[in-house]
């Protein structure tokens, strides 16, 4: 993929994950059984956001503590939890066909954007951060204590992390009602 196309991508994510929801909603054929099961798990990919937004601080360092000890883009893994739990919540094929493209060209396009900024804005820095988390796990806690922060939950409101909380709840809401509506 293009310079070009991956930085349009990283931009327009967010647009285009309106669009992609517009159309998971009229794919959708819920069940309140694949509706409680898609909630749990999409819960639990929310849960890992917050937790990760409770650590970062966005533009200012490079974050080590909470989940960021074991993945450099917990947010992005959070999301792509969600968007099973979405998957599954909505009973529907083509849905999970479009949400793994989504998924696999907007976020491949957010790591490589977010990684190449970091690289200029932190440089070695950043760089020993990517390869501290390639070691084992006793290298891994000896970096965590260097650098601990505790979880925030004040840091996960600046990061806004209520918007993506606030969506789960809206698009569950949505495909309750078309549960109970199927159209």
């Amino acid at each position: 993929m293009s310079d070009r196309a991956i930085a349009f991508l990283a931009k327009k994510r967010v647009p285009l994950g309106f669009v992609t929801t517009i159309v998971a909603l009229v794919l959708a054929r819920p069940t309140w059984s694949t509706w409680r099961m898609g909630l749990l798990v999409a819960l639990a990919g929310e849960a890992i956001r917050v937790w990760a937004a409770g650590h970062l601080e966005k533009g200012r360092e490079v974050t080590s503590s909470g989940p960021y000890r074991w993945t450099g883009h917990p947010l992005y893994v959070g999301s792509s939890i969600l968007a099973l739990g979405v998957v599954i919540a909505a009973r529907s094929v083509p849905l999970a066909v479009l949400a793994a493209l989504y998924m696999g060209a907007t976020i491949t396009a957010a790591i490589r954007t977010e990684e190449a900024f970091l690289r200029r804005a932190f440089g070695d820095t950043y760089d020993r951060y990517q390869q501290s988390r390639g070691l084992g796990a006793v290298a891994r806690s000896a970096k965590a204590a260097h650098s601990s922060r505790r979880f925030s939950l004040e840091r996960a409101m600046r990061n806004r992390e209520y918007r993506a909380a606030l969506g789960v709840l809206v698009g569950f809401a949505l495909l309750a009602l078309k549960a109970m509506l199927p159209i």
